[in-house]
């Protein structure tokens, strides 16, 4: 290891999983050089002198190599914050896995994407600080979609162009139908005008300028509906991290 080059990188911890007795696998998603999979030896050691630096939900400056194949390595922990009560509470850490599991599906390892980083920074700073989760979670579902490939169209009408009109969503034509062409889809969503409003908000918003929202129980459930059947016939993304808040949202009703 004398031969790399130590530089300083942003991180924010997706994952860690054991790697033979002593040592750990963690993946991050960094500023620099987009997500990276880090080989920590004794890690899982008593007295390892990361560890603090290294649990789960943990985010911050670290120094190590950044390697542009296979694994990279972490010398030290320089500047390391955690999301204290994202760790601490089992329905916001279920919440927060699953959205940095989607982006870690949406993209290739060592590929730059610092909106993403930021993206990610502020939306488990927001859950952290008790915005609430699904919102949360529903915002990058909704702004992930174009990156899996599935780009609904959210501004206008798909058929005519027009956005002055009530708007519905249509899985069939891909996105919204003003009241002019309702008939065109009899199976289409029959949303009512607050959820097309969130729906359509959500895909632009900055979660940097959030700084509370509320949204109606029923919104939640109709956004909740949609995004489940796009992500299960479009996208066809199948996470274990998704099943288990499936399983947790239903335990809680």
């Amino acid at each position: 290891m004398s031969n790399h080059i130590y530089t300083n990188f942003h991180g924010i911890l997706l994952y860690r999983k054991p790697y033979k007795e002593h040592d750990l696998l963690i993946k991050f998603l960094t500023a620099e050089a987009g997500k990276k999979m880090f080989f920590v030896r004794g890690a899982m050691k008593p007295r390892f002198k990361m560890t603090a630096d290294i649990l789960p939900f943990t985010y911050g400056e670290y120094s190590g190599n950044l390697s542009p194949n296979g694994l990279s390595y972490i010398i030290s922990a320089l500047d390391i914050s955690h999301y204290n009560n994202i760790s601490q509470n089992i329905d916001l850490n279920a919440y927060a896995t699953y959205i940095m599991g989607l982006i870690d599906a949406a993209f290739p390892d060592s590929t730059p994407i610092f909106r993403w980083f930021n993206q990610l920074f502020y939306g488990l700073r927001l859950i952290d600080h008790g915005i609430d989760p699904a919102i949360i979670t529903n915002i990058f579902e909704i702004q992930l979609l174009p990156v899996f490939g599935v780009a609904p169209q959210l501004k206008h009408c798909v058929i005519c162009g027009r956005s002055d009109l009530p708007m519905d969503f249509s899985e069939i034509y891909g996105g919204l139908l003003c009241e002019n062409h309702f008939s065109m889809d009899p199976r289409r969503m029959h949303f009512d005008k607050r959820t097309i409003y969130y729906l359509r908000k959500f895909s632009v918003i900055n979660l940097k300028q959030i700084r509370s929202i509320k949204v109606h129980h029923q919104v939640k459930q109709n956004l909740r509906m949609l995004l489940d059947d796009i992500y299960k016939n479009e996208v066809g993304l199948n996470l274990k991290s998704k099943h288990f808040l499936d399983q947790m949202n239903r335990f809680h009703i």
